[in-house]
This record gives structure tokens, sequence and C-alpha cells, in this order.
């Protein structure tokens, strides 16, 4: 008798899943990968970009800073660059508040 019961409470049990403790995990886990994928890999590049934009600065570019002020580089040092405006207008800027440099083909485009 005692091992009809035995028998019959081992087939109650149910069977130890060994990917239960992963199961739970794998959403989190791709989450995870999907957030560095659709976030942080692109920022980091166009951080990259930026970075080598800012080390590639030379005098006589044409630039348009943070604020929308177009002007050629006159003067370069580790931090600051000097914007020739006009003829007798300069301003002193960050480095870092350069935007973009124009290129020949930027400025013909945004004349359409």
């Amino acid at each position: 008798m005692f091992e009809i019961l035995a028998q019959a409470a081992d087939e109650n049990v149910p069977a130890a899943d060994p990917f239960g403790q992963f199961q739970f995990f794998l959403p989190i886990i791709a989450i995870g990968i999907l957030w560095y994928f659709l976030l942080l890999r692109p920022q980091r590049r166009e951080q990259s970009r930026r970075d080598q934009l800012l080390k590639d600065l030379k005098k006589n570019d044409r630039v348009v800073s943070v604020g929308g002020i177009l002007g050629t580089i006159a003067n370069l040092s580790e931090k600051e660059v000097t914007l020739k405006v006009d003829d007798s207008t300069r301003i002193r800027l960050l480095r870092s508040s350069i935007q973009t440099v124009l290129t020949d083909e930027s400025i013909e485009e945004s004349q359409k």
C-alpha cells in the first residue's frame, strides 16, 4: 500500500525545469541588448564623429556654431576658436560650441 502512495506522489510532482530561472532573465537580457544597439552604440558613434570634427578644425574653415552663428575660423587654440563673422567683427567661442563645418556642397544645398 505504501508503494502505491509513493508512486502516486511521484506522478504529481512536476519535473524540475533546468531553464526555469534563465527564462525569467531572458526578457531583461533582450531589453538590455536592444537598448545597447538602439541607443548607446549610435550615440558613441556620433560622439566620436563630433570629436574628430572638432579635432580637425583648421584656420579658414567656414563653420556654424551651436547658436547658429556663421563664420570663418580666424584663430585656433586648444580650447577656444576665434570666428571672423564680418570684416571687422570677431567672436571668441569655445571649441566645443562648433556644430558643423560647412563645405562648398552644403552651402550650395542651403541656397537652393
